[in-house]
């Protein structure tokens, strides 16, 4: 016959199952309060070393990747907060700052340099055409954006000039759109020939000049089909190192001559 427990429940009866709607939790372990205070501790330990200690603050900013503008230039418009956390500082708030207050500026990285650095890594933009403005240079980049007045045009970087105040091509082209067909064109060509140009002359959509040393001149056309244009106008002056002028106007018929 089976005996009974304290609980007054036969030892050898089943046990009777939990009431419909009830849980039942595993109470945990001594091992697992440990471990999970343990967690805690680092958890608030870390958040701690990031914030709170002077372990992980900003001591030093650095520099990198700057021509024109200097580093001083940089770091002073970042305006980095020296002494605060690393982990706190807005990289994202430095960047956008950066390139709308300096805008030779074409890209920045603003990264964290741990323990106590942030490095500033600039991307100049470059000049590839200069808009004269009274005595001064407007310099214009690949992507047509004026960034910088100057007081000396920088070395092997053309002029635009645009001659087109009687032309009908400003009917339907206005200036900006003259600009970014110049920019294109010096874009296309070779580097070698690219280097030798002075000015980049526009006196309508159909008739862009280019000036090169030595008194000799491309005239190119219109902004259309310039890789084949640039081919052609390496190919002709190859084939005609004397001749002073040259047109690729027409690229499938192109012409040079010593005048």
């Amino acid at each position: 016959m089976a005996g009974k427990s304290a609980s007054g429940r036969s030892e050898g009866a089943p046990r009777r199952p939990a009431p419909a709607g009830t849980r039942r939790f595993p109470v945990p372990g001594p091992r697992a309060l440990l471990l999970g205070l343990a967690a805690v501790v680092l958890l608030a330990g870390g958040i701690w070393a990031l914030y709170g200690s002077t372990w992980f603050r900003v001591e030093k900013v650095s520099t990198s990747g700057t021509e024109v503008l200097t580093p001083d230039q940089v770091e002073r418009v970042a305006a980095v907060p020296l002494g605060a956390p690393l982990v706190s500082v807005d990289t994202d708030g430095i960047e956008a700052r950066l390139r709308r207050e300096l805008p030779r500026i074409d890209s920045v990285d603003v990264v964290r340099s741990w323990p106590h650095g942030i490095g500033l890594k600039v991307t100049e933009r470059r000049p590839v055409l200069l808009l004269q403005n009274g005595g001064k240079f407007v310099e214009v980049d690949s992507g047509g954006v004026r960034f910088a007045t100057v007081p000396t045009p920088p070395r092997g970087v053309p002029r635009l000039v645009l001659d087109v105040a009687a032309s009908p091509s400003l009917r339907r082209f206005d200036a900006e759109r003259l600009l970014d067909v110049a920019v294109g064109v010096t874009g296309e060509l070779p580097e070698k020939i690219a280097q030798d140009v002075r000015v980049v002359r526009i006196t309508s959509f159909d008739s862009i000049i280019l000036e090169l040393g030595k008194g000799r001149s491309v005239f190119w056309g219109s902004g259309e089909d310039g890789p084949v244009k640039a081919r052609v106008l390496t190919a002709l002056m190859n084939a005609t190192p004397k001749a002073g002028h040259f047109d690729v106007s027409a690229p499938t018929a192109p012409a040079s001559s010593r005048s």
